[in-house]
């Protein structure tokens, strides 16, 4: 059912993201994938970390829940080298796998219990560490998360701020992540569910959505 949905939003020509969170299942799907996110508490996986290694398409690594960055740099390290890890074939059958490495994995800033960090001085210091430890200094902002406190209201003046960053000069600023879905805000999982809220993190609607990146 995954796969027959990536394959029909494929043929409208949306370039299509997901966050690996199964290792085994992106061998069914990494075709279809344009950009791949390991989130903050399994950028420390090595397992994940091995999997990135052999992806197709760019990854961005999340800092890690505490708002530090060095475990998104020493996984960016290791996914740039190759591995051998268990996955699946071209036939579906279990089988080791040998990874090329991936050069192009970036580091995705999402805050952490209590922090932020999409702040002009933040992003400097990602970037240096970056720099320092031999890997791309590409950085992508989560306007979600603990930079928004888990409000979502807050998100489209974080990515303002970020754009502001971004054509006042800064390079390394190469994209936003944004939590939206059809209405505004979440819903704990129950038996009656109101049709496009989510039952995960709170979202932007799909309305605010939009006036935000016209406005962008």
């Amino acid at each position: 059912r995954s796969r027959r949905l990536l394959v029909n939003l494929a043929h409208l020509g949306l370039p299509l993201a997901t966050e690996a969170l199964s290792p085994l299942a992106m061998d069914y799907l990494d075709d279809l994938v344009s950009w791949t996110a390991i989130g903050a508490r399994t950028t420390e996986s090595q397992i994940h970390r091995e999997l990135v290694s052999g992806l197709p398409m760019p990854t961005g690594f999340k800092n890690g829940t505490d708002g530090s960055v060095g475990v998104a740099v020493n996984a960016m390290k290791s996914a740039a080298h190759g591995h051998h890890r268990l996955g699946f074939n071209g036939h579906g059958q279990p089988a080791m796998i040998t990874t090329p490495g991936n050069p192009d994995t970036h580091l995705v800033l999402r805050g952490g219990r209590g922090i932020t960090n999409y702040d002009v001085s933040s992003i400097a210091a990602a970037v240096d560490a970056l720099a320092s430890a031999g890997v791309g200094t590409s950085v992508m902002v989560d306007c979600s998360h603990d930079n928004a406190c888990k409000q979502p209201e807050r998100q489209p003046a974080i990515a303002r701020e970020v754009i502001t960053q971004r054509r006042s000069g800064n390079p390394a600023i190469k994209g936003l992540m944004i939590e939206s879905f059809l209405q505004q805000g979440r819903q704990d999982d129950a038996d009656e569910l109101a049709y496009g809220l989510s039952i995960t993190d709170p979202c932007l609607g799909w309305d605010e959505t939009e006036q935000l990146l016209r406005s962008l």
